[in-house]
């Protein structure tokens, strides 16, 4: 990334501070870079503190000097970010978008901008673990496709995709993934507890079973059915436990809960939500 580019965040939030971080952490930028804009002073003052960037409370201004701009704000309000920054993007910059559900279409016609990269991080993404599903319009020059994936490899893995309709894919799958093993952790560890193991006990149990469990897998790269098989003994602890779940529905709650995520996504790339904000608002 050139030592003058200036990339702008409209959305300071955690994943944006995340991204930025992790950009100055890894000397991708620095934070004369740094460019956050959003409605809450507050929020501003406390990133410039903590890391030197330069904070703006109007959209417009931040992005006029910018060859990089990173839309990072919730869904329900992108709408109105869009309208706040419409013909105000400088022609030649990359618009890099990780608002889910967001089509590359719905950004380009609500800035009236070409240049846009539309991708899904996760929340591991916020200490450079994460993964980060990706693709561009079909006019990202190579060099903006270079600086997306510098921007996005900050976070943890990047996996660019050819095919739009894969983010909302992503999105279900590994964008709310870490949800789903949240609940898994949690639910593992309260049942420790009720057999009778002190929390904390369980907790440290659980956890380093799924760190184990996960590392075990990369490292001997075979079929998660034949790892299953290796610890299911023949009328053992493990068949009975995992009887109960294919009994219990285990695989098709995962299978809908996942397609559930996935209509959810779309819904909101469609500009269906329930979430009614003020329409005079255009500045996040």
């Amino acid at each position: 990334m050139k030592p003058t580019s200036i990339i702008t965040f409209i959305g300071p939030g955690v994943m944006a501070e995340a991204m930025f971080s992790g950009l100055i952490r890894k000397a991708v930028a620095t934070s004369d870079q740094i460019i956050i804009s959003g409605p809450e002073v507050d929020r501003g003052e406390e990133l410039k503190a903590r890391y030197g960037v330069t904070s703006y409370s109007d959209n417009r201004l931040a992005v006029q000097n910018a060859e990089i701009v990173i839309l990072s704000v919730k869904p329900q309000r992108l709408a109105h970010v869009l309208i706040g920054l419409k013909g105000s993007i400088p022609p030649q910059a990359l618009v890099l978008s990780i608002v889910a559900g967001a089509s590359i279409q719905t950004i380009q016609s609500g800035l009236a901008h070409p240049n846009v990269v539309r991708s899904m991080p996760n929340t591991p993404a916020q200490i450079g673990a994460g993964v980060t599903v990706w693709t561009c319009s079909s006019t990202v020059t190579a060099e903006q496709n270079e600086l997306a994936r510098q921007i996005l490899a900050a976070l943890g893995e990047e996996i660019l995709v050819e095919e739009e309709s894969y983010l909302d894919m992503a999105t279900a799958v590994s964008g709310t993934g870490p949800a789903y093993v949240f609940l898994f952790l949690e639910a593992m560890i309260d049942a420790g507890v009720h057999l009778g193991l002190p929390r904390r006990t369980a907790e440290e149990m659980v956890v380093q079973t799924f760190v184990g469990s996960v590392e075990f897998y990369k490292k001997n790269k075979l079929h998660p059915a034949a790892l299953r098989n290796q610890v299911t003994s023949p009328g053992g602890t493990s068949a009975a436990a995992l009887y109960y779940l294919e009994k219990a529905g285990f695989r098709t709650a995962i299978s809908r809960a996942i397609w559930a995520a996935y209509e959810r996504s779309v819904e909101l790339g469609k500009g269906n939500n329930p979430t009614h904000l003020d329409r005079s608002e255009t500045n996040e």
